[in-house]
């Protein structure tokens, strides 16, 4: 039998994914790879002068600086961020109802940004790249947003939306880029960071 290429390469690596996301978990079993999960608490704070992808990269990599002196020398940590970013601003995860209502106005007949970094660290090296996918809605009622946020809770979502999920099915009219990135992590880019870092 064939054996996945990627993971042939990785024999003699553990991959250790930094994500409590069943979305990035689930991706990570559809590349086929062998990984652990470990968890570390960060206040994802970063500073006001960032924009786009300057976030993303930012918080990947202070996700990463939490597991500072912990890695082992065969041991490949993969942290990730997503900013959904509108009109020059970036819109993270809702606190409430209200928040999400709002966010998702906004959205609402426009065009937006998805932006995901990935990081990529080992006791030796760490690189980080991003993958940027654009995104258009229609405009949206106000009752199918209250409808979605009452029967979905999107509030772990960047943008208080998941593509995956129903608003995705009925609001999203145009995409350009990567869809598994906008569900929550650009596989194509994780498959090439991580056969490129081994090579």
């Amino acid at each position: 039998m064939t054996e996945n290429p990627l993971a042939e390469k990785l024999k003699g690596y553990k991959l250790v994914l930094a994500s409590g996301s069943p979305r990035r978990k689930k991706f990570f079993e559809e590349l086929g790879l062998e990984f652990e999960i470990r968890l570390k608490p960060v206040d994802e704070i970063h500073p006001k002068e960032l924009k786009a992808e300057g976030i993303s990269n930012y918080l990947a990599e202070l996700k990463a600086s939490a597991f500072k002196g912990m890695l082992r020398e065969n041991e490949i940590l993969i942290t990730s961020d997503t900013v959904v970013w509108w009109n020059g601003m970036s819109l993270a995860k809702a606190v409430d109802s209200q928040e999400a209502s709002q966010m998702l106005q906004k959205l609402s007949g426009d065009w937006h940004e998805v932006i995901t970094s990935v990081c990529f660290t080992t006791t030796t090296q760490q690189k980080t790249a991003h993958t940027v996918t654009k995104v258009k809605f229609k405009r949206l009622e106000q009752k199918e947003i209250d409808y979605y946020i009452q029967t979905c809770q999107p509030f772990d979502k960047a943008g208080a939306y998941g593509i995956q999920e129903w608003l995705g099915a009925i609001g999203i009219e145009e995409i350009h880029g990567s869809y598994n990135n906008v569900v929550g992590l650009p596989t194509h880019l994780v498959y090439k960071m991580l056969s490129n870092i081994v090579d």
